[in-house]
């Protein structure tokens, strides 16, 4: 995007600071301590093809504003979806009506950490072409012809693909004189080819992430879709023919493909502040990495480091500033396999931030729409790779008899982001220090903390990988938002191994 034009000149056209302007005096007449106005335009596209044609195509767009107050020590929110000024000072009196009869019932006032002012800011995610501004034709001509390519190989009896495309517009501005108007954009393409043989149905799924990147992801070797579309029916067809495992304890060399799914799950959520303190357990229950074992805790072994940032290039969660005007940063969440950090917001920063980012946010809150008030949500959450460490083969050398794991696909986790197991796309037998060929039916089992410190080796730089969600799930009313996960691949010593087809005919 070029940096003298960042923002869509469409969102720039509409009425916010007016809108803002009316909303926000209007809270003034009330004594309100803490007021926000919030506009958005998001816009989804998405359509899917199947063995070369065309399945169905969406495009929708959500636009309105909230307002929310802190008053008499309590939240009020509110939101609308006409853009006027009368229909902007009824909003911020709804919100005002709301923290009143609220004030009643809070218990602790509610108060915010101190955050600099940032007037007039400007920011958008780092992307070359705005994919809303490819014709749908285009686009979808692209995936059925992958498709069309796919179904035509002997091995394959259908193909599938899909591509979701999201440009998110916010503009926010608060009673302290904070103004920020931001503007990212996120894709996340999706491909899988299906068989059989004798009694087996199976897929194989493309590796590709979602990422904060705009159409030069698909067409201009920002990945190697044609490379790994070629090599799609020939690993289906291995996978299909693939022995079972023979369930046991192994060595595993997990690939950064399914590596960032069990980080997402066992270290994203589980550090989220509101959950660890037990004020959040909707769709992810609440965690057992508690406030009371910060700095103590061994959550992995002394190689692991992970980090929590807003600001990672092409990364899902990379803003700006947050949706309570805070800068975007980065910070360490397990250090030396210790855990130190958590991932916060304002009120959570005032109350519990002393001790983990000097009594400031560290920048977590989002809203999914104008219509949502803003939540604590996850950062970028990575672990990092050893600056010397060995490449992959490098890793799968150091075992005896092992498996590596290659793709994400279903998982399972507790209440307490403790006990997990995690499956993948494929799978190969390690036999002395080398690829023995897939093997099928596979799942890990852990717990958190078992699985973390039992890692002995990490990959180096080269082995580095940005990948993620587009769908992770909190609260309620139930908010979505777009994450990413960086890893290198990493070798687990003694890890537990089963059988999932057998475990299904035991169940």
């Amino acid at each position: 995007m070029a940096a003298d034009d960042p923002i869509d000149p469409t969102f720039t056209a509409l009425p916010y600071r007016r809108l803002a302007a009316a909303a926000l005096a209007r809270t003034r007449d009330f004594g309100v301590t803490h007021a926000d106005f919030r506009f958005e335009r998001v816009r989804y596209q998405h359509f899917s093809v199947r063995d070369g044609h065309l399945q169905g195509a969406e495009d929708v767009e959500d636009l309105g504003f909230a307002v929310r107050v802190i008053h008499r020590g309590a939240w009020g929110f509110a939101a609308g979806v006409i853009l006027s000024t009368d229909e902007a000072v009824k909003v911020a009196e709804q919100a005002v009506n709301v923290a009143q009869v609220a004030a009643g019932m809070t218990r602790s006032p509610v108060a915010l950490a101190p955050e600099p002012v940032y007037a007039d800011a400007v920011w958008a995610s780092a992307y070359e072409l705005n994919p809303f501004e490819v014709p749908l034709g285009e686009k979808t001509e692209l995936f059925a012809g992958w498709t069309a390519d796919l179904v035509a190989a002997s091995s394959v009896e259908h193909a599938s693909a899909s591509l979701q495309q999201v440009l998110e517009n916010k503009y926010y501005e608060d009673l302290a004189g904070t103004s920020t108007t931001q503007q990212r954009i996120r894709m996340h393409p999706t491909v899988e080819v299906y068989g059989s043989y004798e009694d087996r149905f199976d897929s194989m799924a493309s590796l590709a992430p979602p990422v904060g990147r705009g159409w030069e992801y698909l067409v201009d070797g920002g990945y190697d879709f044609a490379g790994e579309l070629a090599t799609l029916p020939d690993l289906l067809a291995e996978k299909l023919r693939a022995p079972s495992v023979v369930p046991g304890t192994y060595d595993l060399v997990i690939d950064p493909s399914n590596l960032w799914l069990t980080i997402h799950e066992s270290i994203g959520h589980a550090t989220e502040l509101d959950r660890a303190l037990g004020y959040e357990a909707n769709y992810a229950g609440t965690s057992f990495a508690t406030p009371d074992k910060l700095g103590t805790l061994q959550y992995g072994s002394s190689l692991m480091h992970v980090t929590a940032d807003r600001t990672t290039e092409h990364g899902l969660a990379t803003i700006g500033y947050d949706d309570e005007g805070v800068q975007a940063q980065s910070w360490d969440i397990v250090r030396d396999g210790r855990l130190v950090g958590y991932q916060l917001d304002r009120p959570m920063a005032h109350n519990f931030g002393d001790a983990l980012n000097g009594g400031r946010s560290n920048g977590c809150a989002y809203a999914d729409s104008p219509g949502h008030i803003p939540i604590q949500r996850m950062a970028n959450v990575s672990l990092q790779p050893d600056p010397a460490g060995p490449d992959t083969a490098g890793l799968i050398s150091q075992v005896e008899d092992g498996i590596h794991i290659v793709g994400d696909k279903s998982w399972s986790i507790d209440m307490q982001r403790f006990n997990f197991q995690f499956t993948g796309q494929r799978f190969y037998a390690i036999r002395n220090g080398e690829l023995a060929g897939q093997v099928r039916d596979v799942a890990y089992q852990a717990t958190t903390t078992e699985f973390w410190n039992s890692m002995s080796a990490v990959g180096g730089p080269s082995t580095y990988v940005l990948g993620g969600a587009f769908n992770c799930g909190k609260a309620q009313p139930g908010q979505v938002a777009s994450v990413s996960h960086g890893c290198p691949s990493a070798l687990f010593r003694g890890v537990r191994i089963l059988n999932v087809a057998a475990e299904g005919e035991d169940s």
